[in-house]
């Protein structure tokens, strides 16, 4: 099952980055591929986890392809799971942690493993998803920047 994984030390605190990423509903203004996405539900959990069921639709040329997932925001230990419920695909699982690192940088985790349900689409679109997931820490980062301003990266 193809998957990508990345770790990005950003500029930004734990917190900062927890809900860039928690606020699925801009994601259409600046993640790759992501042309729209709407949220079906919200659901706060006696463990203080908030869980989410969204549609999320993926373009790519004249391909156009949507799923629905629950996200997980687990606020308290700065982790989202999000868990694929229907579509295109056979498997899909990502998980996001964010790690402080002092008080305005963090490590941001970033893991995705994914399996399309059928062949034709996964020869179509695999290659250009690989290419996508390199690049969402990054829009990630730049998102961040835009909405909280740049800052100069602490030492390590």
């Amino acid at each position: 099952m193809p998957n990508f994984s990345s770790k990005r030390r950003v500029d930004h605190s734990a917190s900062e980055m927890f809900d860039l990423v928690a606020d699925v509903e801009r994601y259409p203004e600046f993640v790759p591929l992501c042309s729209a996405l709407k949220v079906r539900q919200r659901m706060a959990k006696p463990d203080g986890t908030e869980v989410l069921v969204a549609d999320m639709t993926v373009s790519f040329k004249l391909v156009r392809e949507s799923f629905t997932s629950r996200v997980t925001l687990d606020r308290a230990n700065l982790k989202i799971l999000v868990e694929y419920l229907q579509g295109p695909f056979s498997n899909l699982e990502n998980r996001w942690t964010f790690e402080p690192k002092g008080e305005s940088v963090c490590d941001v985790g970033f893991f995705l493993a994914y399996e399309f349900k059928s062949r034709m689409l996964a020869l179509l679109m695999g290659s250009m998803f690989d290419a996508a997931f390199a690049r969402f820490s990054i829009a990630f980062e730049k998102r961040a920047d835009a909405i909280y301003g740049r800052r100069k990266l602490a030492s390590s």
